[in-house]
């Protein structure tokens, strides 16, 4: 066994599929945000008086549409489609209106249904709505110079001879107020959706509503802000309507200045506005490239961790067997206590007594005429051998442990050259 439970490439696919699962649960966290098909008046709402339809339509004839819950989208690039509740602060919408002019068009549609969404019902499907009552919105701080109305009317008309039918012809929205334009009036001549005359020049919106010749100024760094005071024209239950929905379709290309490109649903102003948070951030732009770099960073770490080491070293026995254990245990506690130089001699005459057992000399003697017969006795079978007595001498005169070592393992090395 080499001590790892576990296969390397199972080891690096749990530690993956854990790093992938922590990212999902951190994005997933900074990217909560309540349902969007919740029975409102916005893009993502489905029932009567959602806009899902006509934002469906805008992606089906090619639009670059996308739908934001930022608390601040008057720096997104092309057509800004407002659609605030009855209850938004006029100066919320007045901030991004302001801003997002000089940025690309704005438009605005102003609610008028009161709608709850169907209980009880089988056959209702998720974010169906039924309309329960009506009132224009007022948003003080904003566009204060028009003022709405709600009055019955049998239905639109626009330039080019076009007509068509409202879904409830009792209860339509109009507006009125000097600087507007009509793009779309009702069959009494309410106004039903215009822009408004600035110092800005709108050649779209101006053929689309048919105008004898210029209006406006001339400053290119003005778009236009279009009013849909009739929600019916644009939502779902208006889409219905086949004209209806061709003339919505000509009213956001007009807006847009007879160009696509990106359209963007607001959905911050009807209540699902996304706060910002650290894990939101996290996983957009800037801060996506440090996020990439930490994940990378860990990967890197895991993977050097893993490349970089054997397998596991098994431990060895807290206590060893037998003589090794004697052995070991004294060696420490000779080295523990500092004097080491006391086994010196009695290392020296442990050789010196087997070297006598060994050339059969004779025992008993004193420590010097041992050492000299052993000399003779070593010229005589190994002519050149160095001295026993001068090795002992030098063991016994070492006091440092090098010193001691190299003089034991040189005795060591006369004991085996004499008697090999």
């Amino acid at each position: 066994m080499n001590g790892q439970p576990f296969a390397r490439g199972t080891l690096v696919a749990m530690l993956f599929g854990g790093l992938v699962a922590f990212v999902a649960l951190l994005w997933s966290l900074g990217h909560a945000a309540p349902d969007a098909n919740n029975g409102g008046g916005h893009a993502g709402g489905r029932g009567l008086n959602g806009f899902a339809a006509l934002a469906a339509m805008l992606e089906a004839d090619g639009f670059e549409v996308s739908r934001s819950r930022a608390h601040d989208p008057a720096d997104r690039p092309g057509l800004l489609i407002l659609t605030p509740s009855a209850d938004a602060k006029g100066s919320d919408i007045d901030d991004i209106v302001v801003r997002h002019r000089h940025v690309g068009p704005t438009l605005v549609i102003t609610p008028k249904w009161f709608a709850m969404p169907i209980e009880g019902d089988d056959r209702a499907k998720r974010g169906w709505t039924r309309i329960v009552g009506t009132a224009p919105p007022e948003w003080p701080g904003f566009a204060d110079d028009v003022a709405v109305k709600l009055a019955p009317a049998r239905g639109w008309s626009a330039a080019g001879s076009r007509m068509g039918r409202l879904p409830d012809p009792r209860n339509v929205l109009s507006g009125s107020g000097k600087p507007l334009v009509s793009l779309v009036r009702a069959s009494d001549g309410r106004i039903l959706a215009a822009f408004v005359n600035d110092s800005g020049s709108y050649p779209a919106l101006e053929q689309f509503a048919g105008t004898a010749g210029p209006i406006g100024g001339n400053d290119p760094d003005l778009y236009p802000l279009v009013f849909v005071f009739e929600p019916d024209l644009l939502d779902n239950w208006g889409m219905a309507d086949k004209a209806t929905g061709l003339l919505a379709r000509d009213l956001i290309v007009a807006t847009a200045d007879g160009r696509g490109g990106p359209v963007t649903f607001d959905l911050s102003l009807a209540g699902l506005g996304a706060s910002k948070n650290l894990l939101t951030l996290a996983f957009e732009p800037p801060f996506l490239a440090a996020t990439i770099c930490l994940i990378l960073a860990a990967a890197a770490a895991i993977w050097r961790a893993l490349a970089g080491f054997g397998p596991r070293l098994v431990p060895g026995r807290a206590m060893a067997h037998g003589k090794s254990a004697l052995v070991a245990n004294a060696a420490a506690l000779v080295r523990r206590s500092g004097r080491l130089h006391l086994i010196a001699p009695p290392y020296g005459a442990a050789a010196r007594e087997r070297l006598v057992l060994a050339l059969g000399l004779p025992r008993g003697r004193a420590a010097s005429d041992a050492d000299t017969a052993i000399d003779r006795s070593a010229q005589a079978r190994r002519p050149g051998l160095p001295s026993f007595a001068a090795l002992a001498a030098r063991l016994s005169a070492a006091r440092r442990p090098d010193d001691i070592v190299r003089a034991a393992r040189d005795i060591q090395q006369f004991e085996k050259d004499l008697l090999r």
